[in-house]
């Protein structure tokens, strides 16, 4: 596989902190009259895209973030989100009615977590799978 120069790591990080391929092109120091499809021609090549990998996976690796972290706030956000509250009157009294406090961004975290531990929206035809109840007690270090 093609290395990449030291002006295509210039261009390679530039283009993570901006995600403007033209941007990154000039900052880069190229000098064409199409900086935006050069960028694009750049971006379409495997060993370029493979560097951007290699950047990204290391600018994350070095935020240190446990993975049990992360699970345990998404957890606490879905079952904060979703608890139940009381619907007061304008006056402030109870209406004797219950609302959850944030559906959308309890389900977002639900999707996030769900994502974020490989399950799988799409399911084969015919094939069933045992649901299981997760929660920060039952984590076990198999699971992060």
């Amino acid at each position: 596989m093609k290395q990449v120069t030291q002006q295509q790591k210039k261009f390679v990080t530039e283009y993570i902190k901006t995600l403007d391929g033209e941007q990154a092109a000039k900052k880069a120091g190229y000098k064409c009259k199409d900086l935006k499809s050069f960028a694009s021609t750049l971006l379409e090549k495997d060993y370029v895209v493979q560097e951007i990998k290699a950047q990204l996976k290391l600018q994350i690796e070095s935020l240190s973030v446990q993975k049990g972290y992360v699970i345990q706030k998404l957890l606490q956000i879905a079952e904060f989100s979703l608890e139940q509250e009381e619907i007061l009157d304008k006056d402030g009294n109870s209406t004797g009615k219950r609302k959850l406090r944030d559906s959308s961004a309890g389900l977002k975290a639900l999707e996030s977590l769900c994502k974020y531990l490989g399950f799988s929206s799409q399911q084969i035809e015919g094939e069933h799978h045992e649901a299981k109840i997760i929660t920060i007690a039952n984590l076990d270090d198999e699971k992060i």
